[in-house]
């Protein structure tokens, strides 16, 4: 099947990632039932096996190839369009105006071959659509016309705008990264499980595919939390840009990402124990219809505030929190002390964590919903917990304030709110950039 007018086909090197599909049945059959596998495949003579292997490679190979020649993308005033499917077919319609971020991947053997995947977050959806693989100069060309058209250029100059210039304004040396993780609790956390429940299934069982078959995950865990998080987050760098802010990283895949802007529902600054010390931070994202998560994997405190003016403009962290009241104590016992409030005329930031603190900041044109949370036992104690819901699904608690301010609380945050989203900038792509 030919491509119709203005449709384009993936580059010629994705039939060997489509390939593997046939490969991963058989390989899932035999790992379900490895000794029947072995006992068929030893019943075999030599030549059946090369006959089979030689099959298998053949029906792989044509998989792929039609699989790629079946899948055609293209681009219109409105939307992308992406057609899949060997026998079903599949049609994808991307509105462009609905488009809020376009993430450029490359995984290390797409690196070697000179190709990348493009991920489109759309508003709405719940899971990202591909495109797999382009050629690098062609996946960056057709990032940028897509960024172009979603921001409002006009279809016949989108392809000329180019890529827009960014500011690099943050990027953690290797060092830091590597210092932070060996500082984080939880790779010691999983190191000292994966340790200690192994021996003491071995003293209690003395079972080795039981030690074994429990020791892998945790030191998988332990070495996911240290190792694959350095593979991951390094050689990050955060650079503004006026379509968001833009997230490179990686030792083996390379990921280009882009936080879009006025996307952003909840910034969360994130301090282990062990990081105070040298004034080092985390800062988490909250997005709406997005699965970037992490915006600085480390950093110091000042810098980090930046960064977040960047993502938050006219947001200013809380240098000071008020604390619970000390009745608070009865309710939750000398966690009690981890939690902190403050309300300024554009955030609403709650402190919760004693030994990993996280503060976590939202813009008040962000909050959806205002509820409060009253036990009895809270009552008891003149409590209250006051939550604010986001459009991403998620809830910031102002825990344990006394019932008083909570009442008044409630009321002022959702006036705040109102107040906000009347007042706040339009999320648009390119805001300051001159449209055709």
């Amino acid at each position: 099947m030919s491509p119709g007018a203005g449709e384009r086909r993936l580059h010629p090197v994705t039939p060997l990632r489509r390939a593997w599909a046939p490969v991963a049945v058989g390989a899932g059959w035999a790992f379900h039932d490895p000794d029947g596998a072995y006992r068929r495949v030893s019943e075999l003579a030599a030549e059946t096996i090369l006959l089979v292997g030689a099959a298998v490679v053949l029906i792989a190979s044509l998989y792929g190839f039609l699989s790629w020649w079946f899948t055609h993308f293209s681009v219109t005033d409105t939307e992308l369009r992406i057609r899949t499917g060997l026998i079903f077919r599949r049609t994808a319609h991307i509105r462009l105006d609905r488009l809020q971020a376009v993430d450029l991947n490359q995984p290390l053997l797409a690196r070697f071959l000179g190709v990348a995947k493009l991920k489109m977050d759309v508003i709405g959806a719940d899971r990202k659509d591909e495109l797999a693989y382009l050629s690098e100069p062609d996946a960056r060309a057709l990032r940028a016309e897509l960024l172009a058209r979603a921001a409002g250029f006009a279809p016949e100059h989108a392809r000329t705008v180019g890529e827009a210039p960014a500011a690099v304004l943050l990027h953690v040396p290797p060092q830091m990264l590597a210092m932070s993780l060996v500082l984080s609790g939880g790779m010691w956390a999983w190191g000292i499980v994966g340790i200690t429940v192994p021996v003491l299934l071995w003293f209690l069982t003395q079972s080795i595919p039981l030690v074994i078959g429990t020791a892998l995950p945790l030191l998988g865990a332990a070495g996911a939390s240290s190792v694959g998080r350095f593979v991951k987050e390094y050689d990050w760098t955060v650079g503004a840009s006026p379509d968001g802010l833009r997230l490179d990283h990686g030792l083996l895949d390379k990921a280009h990402e882009t936080v879009p802007p006025g996307r952003v529902q909840t910034v969360h600054i994130v301090e282990p124990l062990m990081w105070r010390r040298r004034g080092w931070v985390r800062i988490e994202l909250d997005v709406a219809g997005s699965s970037n998560d992490v915006l600085v994997p480390v950093a110091p405190r000042e810098v980090a505030a930046e960064v977040i003016e960047q993502i938050l403009p006219g947001v200013v962290v809380p240098a000071a929190l008020s604390r619970p009241p000390a009745s608070a104590r009865w309710c939750v016992p000398l966690w009690w002390r981890g939690y902190g409030l403050a309300v300024s005329e554009t955030v609403f930031a709650a402190r919760h964590g004693l030994l990993r603190r996280k503060l976590s900041l939202v813009p008040h044109a962000k909050v959806q919903s205002v509820r409060l949370i009253q036990g009895p036992w809270m009552r008891r104690r003149g409590v209250a917990d006051v939550h604010v819901e986001t459009g991403a699904n998620t809830s910031v608690a102002a825990r344990l304030r006394p019932s008083a301010e909570a009442a008044e609380l409630l009321e002022s945050q959702a006036e705040r709110s109102r107040t906000g989203r009347r007042t706040a900038v339009p999320d648009r792509w390119m805001a300051g950039e001159q449209r055709a």
